[in-house]
């Protein structure tokens, strides 16, 4: 029997699917056809054959720019392709520019998005390969990608920076590299080049216009000139699968470097005892409480979990697991309702309360910020599964010193010096968000659901604030509004505030690294702590003023 919840569920995932593969369409079949009239492959193409065969390629961002540049044609998952895959079975960071978007032309996002993919490798000593054919800067919306610190140059300063740690980069020029861009492949430590590729710091027009020097684009920046005249490129193929080839041969002789103290920690994988998928734990629409133990069950190895403090503090789950192998410790937002006992100032012994799920209140946040030290202590990976409304509000709260209790986490969420993985499974609102370390907080890899609802406050409330702020407005200017007004308001506001709670709303802005079907969970997870376990050093842990 199928049920409302399950119909959720189906549709939202199934639109997922149909989402992901748009954006992986890329400019479309004909800008495929063009680039293999030129006898090149597509971007997604290079990464199939550059990847170990029959292997995942975990790909992050591929929802980058959904919807945005609309007046630009759109610049469907930011015109690049990003992510984790293996060759000769160690873990490599992949860029791939998409010369199927506007010729691979950087926009605002594809900036946006390479500096995250190489934050990535440069925090957790990922090493890279860029696949590069790009037209450079997107010329009309330059003053957005050019200038700032986070814009296009900090792409060649992480180049620059991950080099120093000794982080292997290896780049192939497959097509156009221009302008500022030629920087990148030259400051990696092997640089291979397609015959019919260009590489130059000013095109033949550019430079027409520029000293009115007239030159062939082969002379003036192709293969042949740079491998033998400028001594530019360490290998020069005759066409993109030679160049794969030589990219795998080479990435097989790098050295391998030691891996993190909790990973050698690692011992066998093992299946949860308790299996089912996990959407049965978690509605879609958040509508239904659940014990979000029963979500760790499905996910950790052998659903055990030796719980912190479970008597205390109970809308936070604190505990430590294994997953894949590797030790964690878990913090996650529990969904039931609460029935807590709590002192009486006015009458002698214990009395309860209600503590509504999803909410941290100021005992869950002391449990919280004591665990997170803790596991800090221990050494180990931090997973947050962050399905939160916010911290607590009301009288009885702030005298009880929410505010005092939640800067602490607060504070040891950021001076967390262990990965940070975390996992939006249903809201993800206002400080909550900080606190279950939301992107602000530097998780090494942050994902959502299709249930993921990301802002600053839940859509109702939103929206009865913001018309609250309408109706001031409307009355200091001598209008009164009716109750049909009112509605069309209150709907207008809604509409909008939903459209940015949608997850690839987040995901087209980079908010969050993927969107992942619920059934990826575990083994997304264990991949990324894969990836972490390549750095192997760890930061002094050091808190400063801490709340008490």
């Amino acid at each position: 029997m199928t049920t409302a919840r399950d119909t959720f569920w189906q549709e939202a995932l199934e639109a997922l699917e149909r989402d992901l593969s748009k954006a992986r369409q890329g400019g479309g079949a004909k800008a495929a056809e063009r680039q293999h009239a030129k006898g090149r492959l597509t971007a997604r193409e290079r990464v199939e054959r550059l990847i170990d065969p029959g292997s995942a390629f975990d790909e992050l961002m591929t929802l980058a720019g959904w919807d945005l540049y609309p007046e630009a044609g759109g610049c469907p998952s930011g015109g690049t392709v990003t992510g984790i895959g293996r060759i000769h079975g160690r873990p490599w960071m992949i860029i791939a520019n998409d010369a199927t978007v506007k010729a691979g032309a950087f926009f605002p996002i594809t900036a946006k998005k390479v500096i995250r993919a190489q934050t990535i490798a440069l925090e957790n000593r990922i090493p890279v390969v860029y696949l590069v054919d790009s037209a450079g800067v997107y010329l009309p919306m330059q003053d957005e990608i050019f200038p700032d610190q986070d814009d296009f140059g900090r792409v060649f300063y992480l180049n620059a920076r991950m080099s120093a740690l000794g982080i292997p980069q290896i780049a192939a020029i497959m097509g156009n590299c221009v302008a500022g861009g030629a920087y990148l492949p030259v400051m990696c430590d092997t640089l291979i080049m397609t015959e019919g590729s260009g590489l130059y710091l000013a095109g033949p027009a550019l430079v027409k216009a520029a000293i009115g020097q007239n030159v062939e684009s082969e002379e003036l920046g192709g293969a042949s000139m740079h491998a033998e005249v400028a001594g530019t490129v360490d290998y020069k193929e005759p066409d993109d699968l030679h160049a794969i080839d030589r990219i795998r041969a080479l990435a097989d002789l790098y050295a391998e470097g030691r891996v993190a103290p909790w990973a050698r920690r690692r011992r066998e994988s093992v299946l949860p005892r308790v299996q089912g998928p996990l959407e049965e734990v978690v509605s879609f629409d958040g509508s239904r409480p659940y014990d979000v133990r029963d979500l760790i069950a499905r996910l950790v190895d052998a659903s055990e979990f030796h719980e912190f403090k479970p008597d205390y503090g109970q809308t936070l789950v604190c505990g430590f697991a294994r997953l894949g192998g590797y030790p964690i410790g878990i913090v996650a937002n529990q969904r039931t309702v609460i029935k807590k006992k709590i002192r009486n100032k006015d009458l002698p012994g214990l009395t309860t309360r209600l503590e509504v799920g999803g909410v941290i209140y100021g005992d869950a946040a002391d449990k919280a910020a004591r665990f997170i030290l803790d596991a800090n202590q221990t050494g180990v990976p931090l997973v947050f599964l962050s399905d939160v409304t916010g911290f607590m509000v009301g009288r009885d709260s702030e005298q009880d010193g929410i505010i005092r209790r939640g800067a602490k986490m607060v504070n040891a969420v950021s001076n967390s010096v262990v990965p940070k993985l975390t996992v939006i499974t249903g809201g993800s609102y206002g400080a909550g968000n900080y606190a279950m370390s939301g992107k602000a907080y530097a998780p090494r890899f942050l994902f959502a659901w299709p249930s993921a609802k990301y802002a600053v406050m839940s859509g109702n409330a939103a929206a009865k604030t913001l018309l609250d702020v309408q109706l001031q407005q409307l009355r200091r200017a001598g209008h009164e509004p009716d109750d049909e007004e009112l509605q069309a308001l209150f709907d207008q506001v809604k509409a909008k505030y939903d459209q940015e709670l949608d997850p690839r709303y987040a995901a087209a802005r980079l908010w969050v690294d993927e969107v992942i079907r619920p059934d990826a969970t575990r083994e997304r997870l264990i991949r990324a702590l894969e990836a972490c376990a390549l750095n192997p050093d760890l930061e002094e842990l050091k808190v400063g003023v801490f709340q008490v």
